[in-house]
């Protein structure tokens, strides 16, 4: 049988599994991705990308290449309910950062939201992999893998020839999605529950402009009085505006598989949009649960899951593509300070220290987003009991001037509000805070929320927060903040009085074979603060200093000058990197041979 060795298996090529490999190829770890599947997402599947998960793309260089095959959010601004897409509209609200919002995510990023199905985006990832060199193999499926004193062994199978093959890897990290191979061969264990609700998607092609032009945006709800739906009688997702849709419904699985054939899919939506000559062509249909599920553990030894392999939650509130993009951004740096020799084993366990509370966090959130719609529905006096004329009398109650009619508005207008939570929580997707081996406390607590940390981003420079965005100037050029971290390696951002710190960077460097660039930015420094924000966020003083790790989170600071700066770096540097001394390979685990 052949071998391949390799350092990482990456097993599933989705959005978690490329943005692994097009990292990796960045950082040269000899990596092999395999996936089952015969090539990219054939549907639309995913499509909100959040600011996050664009500077992601930015820090590997293809925010523009995504932009390309993207629309912008800021474009695509309101989620609208209404009976149907002629008939009466119940609410709309301004989301993803626009109306009221619009200040706080352009002062919060350099990146603005995009919609980027996953149909248009996993090529771009592709292409970006393959010409990085990454060894990214569809039609290729995991058969069995096990831990080996040194690494893995994966028995792997050709789909299209039948060949089987064995990889000999140190490390395997299953992107394979909720029905993970690898998660199930290593025994990860999983809390919540599966199955909530059973849901069917029909991706069509139909002209809605006349319906959509003056309200753009990304959800259409169709919410029509004697529904026996709780989330409504069918949700319309813009794919492309206005002419690409994914329809998206529920089905009770006990009376039977729904019916999708191309005539059911035309006269449900014909109905939904209130049109009984619109043209309609179905292009796909996929089935799938709604699920509550985090594995309780990241890590079984050697191996990882990441992405939906391991949270699995509804979309509500666009969370699944963009937590996947980051747990792969920042698995992907330690496993090529590991396997490089820059770092210890150990570092590996911040992986599941830091990803695992977030992916609860954003399980948890999706299903409260999801139960969201209950008030809301509740509000317009709709029931899953009641006949079309008694809804249809609630909704023209609510539309009067009767007794009573007006505190229900009021109500409505209380319950719409949650749906902020869904569509204009940016806290929730900028405002992670890591507790990890891999960060270094400084003895001071995170800073207190001063609005709600759900729905706004607090920006911080204590150790665990993420680096915080401000405009700077750099030979007459605008840059972000962001722009001086990532791209692989650690960075040091001093002020005025950094030279101490400076000089210390480049003995460490030297010393633990880590690269440390330093960037002074600050008043008329060589990046120039030239409006004062980075004064207003970077919490250190101007002779202090900022430790970035290459995911752009704060590793260390010093709010002050040190008395002995190289002291302080080294020793925060092998804290992070679990080293406490000189890391030395075996010959064994660090000769590692090409196919």
């Amino acid at each position: 049988m052949k071998i391949i060795e390799v350092h990482v298996l990456v097993v599933g090529a989705g959005v978690t599994g490329l943005i692994l490999s097009v990292a990796l190829a960045d950082h040269r770890v000899n990596a092999l991705t395999i996936a089952k599947h015969p090539g990219t997402a054939p549907q639309p599947r995913a499509h909100i990308t959040n600011q996050r998960a664009v500077e992601v793309l930015r820090d590997l260089g293809l925010e523009e290449a995504v932009k390309e095959v993207a629309v912008p959010l800021s474009q695509m601004n309101h989620n609208v309910l209404a009976t149907s897409f002629a008939g009466r509209e119940l609410y709309r609200y301004q989301a993803y950062g626009t109306g009221h919002r619009t200040a706080d995510y352009h002062a919060s990023s350099p990146c603005p939201p995009l919609n980027a199905p996953q149909h248009v985006l996993e090529p771009v990832l592709l292409d970006a992999a393959r010409k990085r060199g990454a060894d990214v193999r569809f039609s290729n499926e995991l058969l069995e893998v096990a831990e080996t004193e040194n690494g893995v062994v994966a028995r792997c199978r050709d789909v299209d020839t039948g060949e089987q093959y064995e990889v000999h890897a140190r490390y395997v990290v299953g992107a394979d999605g909720g029905r993970s191979r690898v998660a199930e061969q290593f025994g990860f264990e999983f809390e919540g529950q599966a199955g909530l609700r059973h849901m069917v998607n029909a991706w069509i092609e139909t002209d809605l402009t006349q319906y959509t032009a003056h309200r753009p945006g990304v959800i259409y709800t169709l919410m029509q009085p004697g529904s026996d739906s709780p989330v409504g009688s069918g949700t319309f997702v813009c794919v492309r505006p206005w002419d690409d849709w994914m329809l998206v419904r529920e089905y009770d699985p006990s009376t039977g598989d729904p019916d999708t054939s191309d005539e059911a899919i035309t006269f449900a939506v014909r109905t939904l949009v209130g049109d009984d000559e619109l043209a309609v062509r179905v292009k796909g249909i996929s089935k799938w649960e709604v699920n509550q599920l985090v594995a309780t553990t990241y890590r079984h030894g050697r191996a990882f899951i990441a992405g939906d392999a391991a949270h699995r939650h509804p979309p509500s509130g666009g969370l699944g593509s963009n937590t996947c993009i980051q747990d792969a951004w920042n698995l992907a740096w330690k496993l090529a300070f590991v396997t490089s020799g820059r770092a210890a084993e150990d570092l590996l366990d911040s992986y599941e220290q830091e990803r695992q509370p977030v992916g609860a966090d954003i399980v948890e959130r999706a299903i409260t987003n999801l139960m969201n719609q209950v008030p809301t529905i509740e509000a317009l006096g709709l029931r899953r009991d009641q006949s079309t004329a008694e809804g249809w009398a609630s909704l023209n109650q609510l539309t009067s001037d009767e007794d009573g009619a007006e505190e229900r508005r009021e109500r409505l207008r209380d319950a719409l509000f949650l749906h902020n939570y869904r569509s204009n929580a940016q806290g929730v997707e900028l405002g992670h805070r890591y507790t990890s081996g891999a960060v270094v406390d400084d003895g001071t607590p995170f800073p207190e929320y001063t609005r709600d940390p759900l729905l706004y981003y607090h920006p911080t420079t204590h150790p665990g927060g993420y680096l915080p965005h401000a405009w700077i100037e750099h030979e007459r050029r605008q840059i972000s903040t962001l722009d001086l971290a990532g791209h692989g390696r650690f960075c040091l951002i001093v002020g005025i009085g950094g030279e101490p710190w400076a000089e210390a960077a480049a003995e460490v460097s030297e010393e633990l074979g880590v690269e440390l660039p330093v960037y002074s930015v600050g008043y008329r420094c060589e990046y120039d603060d030239v409006v004062g924000d980075w004064a207003r966020l970077r919490e250190v003083s101007d002779r202090g200093a900022l430790l970035v790790r290459p995911d752009r989170v704060i590793g260390w600071r010093a709010a002050d000058r040190s008395e002995s700066p190289a002291a302080e770096l080294r020793a925060a540097l092998h804290h992070i990197l679990a080293t406490g001394a000189k890391v030395v390979q075996s010959e064994k685990e660090s000769a590692v041979t090409s196919q």
